[in-house]
């Protein structure tokens, strides 16, 4: 089974649904099946974006993407950081 992407409004609602359907008598595992995702899968997002409303679960993956950008530009800094300083030594 191939692995699917579902942006943050996907995940709410599949995990709104699954809560209903498991309100409806469906165990957890057989209402995550019925939606085509694991019960680990509806576990590990619950524990994510559990209580969050869909604007709040879409602002949080900008500010993951963001955050990745920024580690990113700030390794590329230290190194160039660190040639300049073994260059300034005279160590190259």
């Amino acid at each position: 089974m191939g692995r699917r992407i579902h942006s943050p409004e996907q995940i709410v609602r599949k995990l709104r649904e699954v809560e209903v359907l498991s309100s409806q008598g469906n165990t957890i595992s057989r209402a995550s099946r019925q939606l085509g995702i694991t019960e680990q899968t509806y576990y590990r997002w619950r524990k994510q974006y559990g209580g969050m409303q869909v604007s709040q679960a879409r602002r949080l993956k900008e500010l993951e993407k963001e955050n990745t950008r920024l580690k990113k530009l700030v390794a590329d800094l230290s190194l160039d950081n660190s040639i300049l300083k073994e260059v300034s030594k005279g160590n190259f």
